[in-house]
């Protein structure tokens, strides 16, 4: 595949799409989910948490339900969303707009939990029950 044909197909620019391969920007939460379920793979997979192309992405993406298991996974960690927003680099009113589903948890946030605690991008996000964390 060119990147012109999966930059047409996911409706995103060819550059900025190359510039996601290349790791110069870091891919928004809304096309890091598209692009998951266009190549037919697990966030888990692209965030390299597992070695598994696992095909959960037949399941969507829940706004609703990521703000509750971010706010599940920051409760049973003993961390209150000040204290998870010092660990992120970000504000806790961020924090608590995630956890109410207003919006999803920034990508690099995301990543940024899922490498240190070793929990599913998938699972925050809502996109699968199990497993809630990874080895």
């Amino acid at each position: 595949m060119t990147q012109e044909k999966v930059s047409n197909d996911l409706n995103i620019n060819r550059v900025q799409y190359c510039q996601y391969e290349n790791d110069y920007f870091n891919v928004p939460i809304k096309h890091l989910i598209n692009i998951a379920q266009y190549y037919q793979v697990s966030i888990d997979y692209l965030f390299d948490l597992t070695n598994e192309a696992e095909d959960h992405y037949k399941n969507i993406a829940d706004i609703k339900i990521a703000g509750n298991r971010l706010k599940e996974f920051r409760k049973e960690n003993k961390l209150t969303q000040k204290k998870l927003a010092l660990i992120l680099n970000t504000t806790y009113s961020n924090i608590a707009f995630y956890e109410k589903g207003r919006n999803f948890i920034a990508t690099p946030f995301l990543y940024q939990i899922c490498h240190k605690y070793h929990i599913s991008a998938d699972y925050l996000l809502g996109k699968i029950n199990e497993p809630k964390y990874l080895k």
